[in-house]
């Protein structure tokens, strides 16, 4: 699943169509796979298609200087598969899933490096052998379109990623308990990034910034770790 690179509101009527006839049917996740089949190759149809990194993430690993050394990374919700490459250049051996078979066939058309491998899979019903296995787990904006009757299935199943010594790296749109959020996408509440503590992570770092978007967009950026040996 990705939603919204940026997190910007789908702008295009044929876009906001698509998503409500999926919602009205009671499909909340559907519409993915139908966005991509309908954008037929043209990334500028997709509202997420930037065809680069998320920014958020590309600071963050400059910042921190995040060196791979060949340990195993997820990107959830891949959509095109700009992060999943991103991360294997610097070193990491990626597995990238979505939930979209459409786009995980586009992403594995633009990159054909090694250390990627692209998998449809759904967050809400993970490969058991996944489970626990990853050293460093990558979630974007995956969690923001999904109702709040999901989230918390969606939530547990990013943080079950997590290796014992492993780290997650989750960057969101963010917004206060009380603040309305009548639009899709749904900004993360502080209160629903504390669930991640509650599926057995612990938090190193957590940034509530607005970004250099005109107009400014508020963010959470948030570093977990699971207990335990690497």
């Amino acid at each position: 699943m990705k939603t919204y690179d940026e997190s910007r509101p789908p702008r295009d009527e044929n876009v906001r169509k698509i998503i409500q006839s999926y919602y009205d049917r009671g499909d909340p996740v559907g519409w993915f796979d139908a966005l991509y089949e309908w954008a037929g190759g043209d990334a500028s149809k997709v509202p997420w298609g930037d065809r680069r990194p998320n920014k958020n993430l590309v600071d963050w690993v400059s910042r921190e200087q995040i060196r791979g050394n060949c340990r195993s990374a997820v990107v959830v919700g891949c959509g095109l598969g700009d992060d999943a490459d991103f991360l294997a250049k610097y070193g990491f051996n990626v597995t990238a899933f979505d939930i979209s078979a459409k786009a995980i066939e586009w992403a594995g058309r633009r990159f054909t490096s090694k250390r990627v491998r692209f998998v449809v899979a759904d967050l809400l019903h993970l490969p058991p052998e996944w489970v626990g296995r990853f050293d460093f787990v990558f979630e974007a904006y995956t969690i923001q379109p999904l109702p709040n009757s999901l989230r918390a299935a969606a939530i547990a199943g990013v943080a079950s990623l997590v290796k014992p010594g492993g780290e997650l790296l989750l960057i969101t749109r963010g917004r206060d308990d009380h603040d309305p959020a009548p639009e899709l996408p749904w900004p993360l509440t502080s209160s629903e990034v504390a669930r991640f503590d509650a599926a057995g992570l612990r938090r190193l770092a957590f940034e509530d910034y607005y970004d250099d978007e005109e107009p400014p967009v508020r963010r959470f950026r948030a570093l977990f770790a699971r207990p335990g040996a690497a």
